[in-house]
């Protein structure tokens, strides 16, 4: 059944929101099956830590519940491995969107062969914006009354209008619209799209999945962001915008609001590659020695020169070996520890019933 929200008393988190908020973002999350679906296949995540948060929708396909299984366990794989990976924010972004995608892609055997799922997320590091995105959900920025969308749709009409053979407003309507060229858990290595961009104070982040893009318009978005209101109320008027236009598909959406200007990130924003999403192989650079192994290997070979040559004085010379080995140890330790994100305070998950039978790639949703 339709669940039906209102938004209450102001300041008040209406029914099925759920929220969060740091000194750095505020932002709710609210997923609905929608008018016409039973089954909701979305899952929505929020995950806050220090400096930011990583929040993302997935958008299940497959029918009888098997959407459901791909867009909840790709979630669940996101989270466990951005929290426990290492390394510059988009790489690891990119790593656990790979994660993601293995997990569903080993999990569809059997009856749930064929099944998949969207995935768009966006990662706020401090002072910056990390998106990743397979699939057509999407991720946009809203910034004193402009609107921007910051990611890239994976599917047959986005193709058509990007080479020009349609507009937007045809592929809106067309045929094809529900077909995606690319999703997770269609092949074992995942093809994705990574843009970074700088935050300011004032910025309002939305992801949402096509349930929400597909009956409302770029300037009804504007409009709606572009409201003086919390997040928990403009996740709800958002959804109720949808269905009152037909809520044909499931409805999640993320609205995420920027406090504070955050610290420019020590690494490269990543652009968007002009050919469509690159495969995950990109960002797997093999890992060099550096200066630490070279470091390592000359204090053992001075260590054992030192022994050989000034036999008499081979304790203090093995001492002092091992103390410079531990010493670089700590250093790596320290180091590593310090790459690691923090860890977060919370993560929230909204599941429901949603999208119908898709085979795959290139996968269609039914009407």
């Amino acid at each position: 059944m339709r669940r039906i929200v209102s938004s209450g008393a102001p300041g008040s988190t209406p029914p099925g929101v759920r929220t969060t908020m740091t000194t750095s973002v505020r932002a709710a999350v609210l997923s609905d099956p929608g008018r016409e679906r039973d089954l909701n296949e979305d899952s929505v995540l929020m995950v806050d830590f220090s400096g930011g948060g990583l929040f993302a929708v997935a958008d299940g396909m497959g029918g009888h519940a098997a959407g459901e299984v791909a867009s909840r366990l790709a979630l669940d794989e996101l989270r466990a491995a951005y929290t426990y990976g290492s390394g510059p924010a988009p790489r690891r972004l990119a790593q656990a969107v790979q994660a993601a995608n293995l997990a569903v892609y080993r999990q569809a055997v059997g009856h749930e062969a064929g099944m998949g799922t969207t995935l768009t997320a966006v990662l706020v590091d401090g002072g910056a914006a990390i998106v990743a995105n397979v699939g057509d959900s999407r991720a946009y920025l809203y910034r004193q009354g402009a609107l921007t969308r910051l990611s890239r749709d994976h599917s047959w009409v986005a193709e058509q209008v990007r080479l020009g053979f349609l507009t937007e407003q045809e592929a809106r309507d067309h045929q094809w619209r529900n077909v995606v060229s690319n999703g997770l858990g269609s092949d074992e290595k995942v093809r994705l799209d990574l843009l970074g961009v700088r935050l300011e104070a004032g910025d309002r982040v939305l992801v949402c999945s096509d349930g929400l893009t597909g009956v409302v318009e770029d300037d009804d978005l504007i409009t709606l962001l572009g409201q003086d209101a919390q997040p928990q109320d403009l996740v709800v008027r958002l959804v109720d915008t949808a269905n009152e236009r037909g809520g044909p598909d499931n409805i999640t959406v993320v609205v995420v609001d920027v406090l504070q200007n955050g610290p420019k990130p020590r690494y490269a924003l990543p652009t968007l590659n002009p050919a469509g999403p690159v495969s995950i192989t990109t960002f797997d650079t093999p890992r060099r020695g550096g200066l630490l192994s070279y470091l390592t290997l000359a204090v053992l070979y001075l260590t054992l020169f030192g022994m050989i040559v000034v036999p008499t004085w081979r304790t203090l010379i093995a001492a002092l070996g091992v103390t410079a080995l531990a010493l670089l140890l700590a250093f790596v330790v320290v180091r590593r520890l310090r790459a690691r994100p923090p860890a977060p305070r919370e993560a929230t998950y909204e599941v429901a019933p949603g999208r119908a039978d898709l085979p795959a790639t290139p996968r269609e949703r039914p009407e």
